[in-house]
């Protein structure tokens, strides 16, 4: 499915992503070090098994981008024209390599755009579980969507 458009989308509604993604050990460790996040607890095999987790733990960040990206087919793609913020950001969960994850996406509002009349403004809440069913990551995100035939 293409991206939606301002019109389209309706509050209540529930996007099960049907995208889904196996995160491995080189994706943990490739993200922290391109993001020049040096932290052992990602990236170092010896000190993580030291610690409660006994192994690495995912760098959040790239969770969150997971999440986000997984999402996008359904909702946003080619019809956005910016994400406007993200609040409420959550790791209830810890994600390790090997886990798959999967996202959940419920539109929580929409309103028109007060500045730009060929837009508005949507509000999507995110939910990334595991293979297991828990919740990884949450977050609330606000996008400025195109509309339909408004020039």
């Amino acid at each position: 499915m293409a991206g939606l458009y301002y019109e389209d989308f309706e509050v209540g509604r529930v996007f099960e992503h049907p995208l889904s993604r196996t995160v491995t050990e080189h994706d943990n460790i490739s993200f922290s070090l391109m993001t020049l996040n040096p932290q052992p607890l990602h990236i170092d095999n010896h000190f993580s098994a030291g610690t409660e987790w006994g192994r690495p733990l995912f760098n959040s960040l790239y969770t969150l981008a997971i999440m986000i990206g997984m999402t996008v087919a359904d909702t946003t793609l080619g019809t956005t024209i910016g994400n406007l913020g993200m609040t409420e950001v959550k790791f209830p969960k810890p994600v390790f390599a090997g886990d798959t994850l999967r996202a959940r996406t419920t539109i929580i509002g929409k309103r028109e755009s007060a500045s730009r009349p060929n837009a508005g403004i949507v509000e999507f809440e995110h939910i990334c579980l595991n293979q297991n069913g828990d919740v990884v990551a949450t977050c609330r995100r606000t996008g400025l969507m195109r509309k339909k035939d408004v020039a």
